[in-house]
């Protein structure tokens, strides 16, 4: 099994960065607890822009989130709604990571990186919340469970290749970006019903779990 490299250099930095903007629209917490877990016990030397993730309140938190998540992601609805609430934070926080893992504050990389990241974690999230859609119509909870697991594992895996295989890291990434469009334009009836329900959720509507996991009517 290859090791973590120690400093990162460009190539891996790059691959950081991409790893996790779309790893924060998928599992926001696990990238976080993972990254600064890594950096903390030295396997890798992170950026300076990231150096606060290996805090150890940083860790605590993000661990407990972690925890949270991974329950509540594997629940039908609930995981709906999460989805939803996290809408606000995945993808700024994509973004904040993405321009972290580069270490150039208020340069034009960093505000690339920061588009790009962001970019990233929408479209994860989007294809995210897409397909768990689909997959809530299930009266089965199996199904959902068996999902969320294979999301868990795979976040975990693009985050070692990002840190040990970058070249490699970018052939899967966007191998995973073609996937998640083609889903989401498979799947657009379910898309249509979750930007509904994100749209009545963000006016303050409220959000109705019947309504986003099961389009009203198939043929529209």
């Amino acid at each position: 099994m290859d090791h973590l490299p120690g400093l990162l250099d460009t190539p891996h930095l790059l691959a950081l960065a991409a790893a996790l903007g779309w790893a924060s629209g998928i599992r926001l917490y696990a990238a976080v607890f993972l990254v600064g877990a890594a950096g903390a016990m030295g396997w890798v030397d992170l950026p300076q822009g990231l150096r606060i993730l290996q805090h150890p309140g940083v860790l605590a938190a993000a661990g407990f989130m972690c925890f949270v998540e991974f329950f509540a992601d594997k629940i039908p609805v609930v995981d709906t709604v999460w989805d939803a609430v996290h809408t606000l934070i995945r993808i700024p926080a994509g973004a904040a990571l993405a321009a972290g893992a580069l270490g150039a504050d208020g340069s034009a990389m960093a505000w690339i990186a920061a588009l790009l990241g962001g970019s990233l974690a929408a479209t994860s999230h989007a294809a995210k919340m897409t397909t768990r859609a689909a997959v809530n119509t299930s009266p089965e909870p199996f199904s959902n469970i068996a999902v969320s697991l294979a999301e868990d594992g795979f976040v975990v895996f693009m985050l070692w290749l990002s840190a040990t295989h970058p070249l490699l890291f970018a052939v899967a990434l966007a191998v995973t970006l073609v996937v998640a469009v083609v889903l989401m334009v498979v799947l657009v009836k379910f898309l249509k019903t979750v930007l509904r329900g994100l749209s009545r959720f963000l006016s303050g509507a409220g959000l109705s779990p019947g309504k986003t996991n099961v389009p009203e009517n198939p043929d529209r």
